[in-house]
């Protein structure tokens, strides 16, 4: 039982069986695949519009590897040396096939960017991913309120 600290949930059910900086990448990039989707669900639902379709279209802001390449550019100049290193390391482990619809750069750099937030996310530094996803999300809430700002000028013109 927690004491009402969101730093207190105990997410990791399972400890891996190796240490972090041991586990091959894309096993990190698999966990970390689907960590950096419930960090995006729980954004897109602290907004305030909850249609499916309009999660999922918002979603896609995030998930794509287009969208993943474009954010750990974001992210590389606030990166450690050691995630750096991770970030390497997902980028040239070999994952097999690329969707046919990805830029296979793009996939690498999605790649890189999941075994960074596995690598995070085993190694139990949340505070950490949050900073991470806050400059992602905070790319986000500036592009979508220069929008509204174009939108509103449009609107007087």
């Amino acid at each position: 039982m927690t004491d009402g600290h969101p730093e207190d949930l105990d997410l990791w059910f399972h400890e891996p069986t190796k240490p972090v900086n041991l586990m091959n990448p894309i096993v990190l990039a698999y966990i970390g695949d689907a960590v950096y989707e419930v960090f995006v669900r729980q954004y897109l639902i602290s907004l305030p519009n909850h249609k499916p379709h309009h999660l999922h279209k918002q979603a896609t802001q995030f998930v794509s590897a287009k969208a993943q390449f474009l954010i750990l550019e974001k992210w590389r100049p606030h990166l450690t040396e050691e995630e750096a290193d991770i970030v390497r390391r997902g980028r040239n482990a070999k994952s097999g096939t690329v969707p046919k619809n990805a830029d296979p750069a793009h996939y690498k750099q999605a790649t890189a960017l999941e075994c960074l937030v596995g690598y995070l996310y085993y190694g139990k530094q949340v505070g950490r991913l949050r900073e991470l996803m806050a400059i992602a999300i905070g790319d986000a809430i500036e592009a979508e309120d220069h929008g509204k700002t174009k939108e509103n000028q449009d609107a007087r013109a």
